[in-house]
């Protein structure tokens, strides 16, 4: 117990408790703490948003050999999903009447033509009933859904006028260093 005859800082301690005391309430104090434990152990769950208009133009690789409507072409590594360029689309691009998802999973990918290795968004298209032409499913380097940017069997149509998903595609973004 703190008497009235100690010192400053014991009476600092005193008026500062008693204070935090009269304008709390043990309820109003859980309840804050909490709603911050609970914010921030959802922060991590947040997706990882890349818009479109910062996506540079995926530029011609040079020695870009394969085909682009096979599962087994370089950039589709990790994709999971029907390939746009079956859906009148092309690899990098969707067809028309879709829209292309700000929100993506990545991958890296191996280009066998010249042996560098590619940092490769896979955004789906949306707007339109699934496409159901040349489906694939690869989990190269894919990781749990804890980790979202990274894994590809989520619903990626956020951001857009509609959820439903139609195809995917493979950006390359660029070299991984």
């Amino acid at each position: 117990m703190i008497t009235r005859d100690g010192t400053a800082m014991d009476r600092l301690a005193e008026r500062f408790t008693r204070g935090l005391a009269r304008g709390t309430s043990r309820r109003g104090l859980l309840a804050r703490l909490g709603a911050w434990l609970v914010g921030a152990a959802a922060l991590p769950l947040l997706p990882v948003a890349r818009g479109q208009a910062a996506l540079p133009p995926d530029s011609s690789i040079e020695g870009d050999a394969g085909d682009p409507t096979s599962c087994d072409y370089w950039r589709n590594c990790a994709i999971d999903g029907f390939l746009c360029a079956c859906c009148g689309g092309t690899a990098n691009s969707c067809p028309p009447g879709t829209e292309m998802s700000p929100i993506t999973w990545i991958g890296t990918c191996r280009n066998p033509a010249d042996g560098n290795d590619y940092v490769v968004s896979y955004n789906d298209c949306c707007g339109s009933t699934l496409c159901m032409r040349c489906q694939c499913l690869r989990t190269e380097g894919e990781k749990p859904p804890y980790v979202m940017y990274k894994n590809n069997s989520l619903l990626w149509c956020f951001g857009t006028k509609s959820r439903a998903v139609h195809c995917s595609v493979s950006v390359v973004l660029g070299v991984a260093k």
